[in-house]
């Protein structure tokens, strides 16, 4: 199986902490910047789903499901945006609303009493659902406003801010900081 959209100098930065490593992994399933889309297919949907432990291996994906979890991948890119100086566009928001209705979220509760939304509907609309409840805990703990989506208009890529004033922009400074940042400087002097 191939795995999950990697791309090494993006990947260099240290991942979203515990669970939300899923909602990270699952938005940067494609690299906008080069026409590269992991989800093209529902059986490569059903295969990335399976990969991040969201699915059990081989599920029965239709085209519908892919078309529903590649809107839920743009509405938390957009949620993402936010957390970097966006704003939260409100038919992303609906689409939320209504991936965590289809997947029937649920509180549970852990071993040590702590609590988290968990879907319980089954197949794609449960991990989609999972997907959005991963977001209300991490909302709830603190660790969501860390989760940023890269501000440079090509990019959109989730990277988790782990710097002392939560002031990092994009998902690279040396990539898309620096291309963001020749192009302003060009712009003010006129070059081409």
């Amino acid at each position: 199986m191939e795995p999950v959209l990697e791309i090494p100098y993006l990947t260099e930065r240290a991942p979203a902490p515990g669970r939300l490593q899923l909602v990270q992994r699952f938005v940067n399933t494609v690299d906008r910047e080069h026409g590269r889309e992991m989800l093209s297919d529902p059986a490569r949907l059903g295969s990335v789903l399976a990969e991040l432990g969201l699915l059990e291996p081989d599920p029965n994906v239709a085209s519908a499901d892919l078309e529903r979890a590649l809107a839920v991948r743009e509405a938390l890119r957009s949620l993402a945006l936010a957390n970097n100086g966006g704003a939260a566009d409100p038919a992303g928001l609906e689409i939320l609303e209504q991936a965590a209705a289809a997947g029937r979220l649920v509180v549970a509760f852990d071993g040590s009493a702590t609590a988290r939304l968990e879907a319980s509907a089954p197949d794609v609309d449960g991990a989609l659902g999972a997907l959005v409840g991963i977001v209300y805990t991490a909302m709830a703990d603190g660790t969501w406003a860390r989760l940023k989506a890269c501000q440079r208009d090509v990019c959109g890529w989730l990277f988790y801010d782990r710097s002392r004033n939560h002031s990092a922009r994009w998902c690279q400074m040396a990539v898309c900081g620096n291309r963001t940042k020749t192009r302003a400087y060009r712009a003010r002097r006129g070059s081409p």
